[in-house]
């Protein structure tokens, strides 16, 4: 590289990179930096906060909440009058503390997105079934309404039942 003649700053480059000793008073006051905060300099930050998850918002798939045939509303209904028979009382369902996989449609709630209001998803959920009410069901601390369950799952429970 070549300098121009009346550089102000050529006797600091040719002078080259400082070297310090070991134990110097330089490295005394600052410390080399150990390699694991050094890489948090270096490290990636998020320059527009939210914009990731908007895009992942925009990923999900939504569809039309389906209609359950008349066997599948009755399998679902038998399914219901197990898990109420139960649970019908805050003490029985502590006894038998039956645990249910209940899959239910869920509308979309992304003001944002072309399925807000008529498209949504369906979502299944795990847990002790505390009680069935008239229009929800409650699963762990969950409260599902009863209209937009589609199946319940348990092991073993509905072939003890069978009626």
């Amino acid at each position: 590289m070549t300098m121009p003649a009346n550089w102000p700053y050529a006797d600091v480059f040719l002078r080259g990179y400082p070297r310090h000793e070991r134990f110097d008073s330089f490295r005394l006051r600052h410390p080399s930096m150990d390699n694991s905060r050094r890489a948090k300099i270096f490290s990636p930050f998020d320059a527009l906060k939210g914009f990731s998850e908007a895009v992942a918002a925009k990923e999900v798939l939504y569809e039309f909440k389906r209609e359950l045939s008349e066997g599948e509303k009755e399998e679902l209904n038998r399914r219901l009058g197990i898990l109420h028979r139960l649970t019908y009382n805050g003490r029985m369902a502590r006894a038998n503390k039956v645990i249910a996989s209940i899959t239910y449609y869920v509308p979309c709630s992304d003001k944002d997105s072309f399925s807000y209001g008529y498209r949504g998803q369906y979502i299944t959920e795990i847990g002790i079934v505390w009680r069935i009410g008239m229009r929800d069901i409650t699963l762990g601390d969950k409260r599902i309404p009863l209209a937009d369950i589609v199946s319940i799952e348990s092991d073993g429970l509905w072939e003890d039942y069978a009626e």
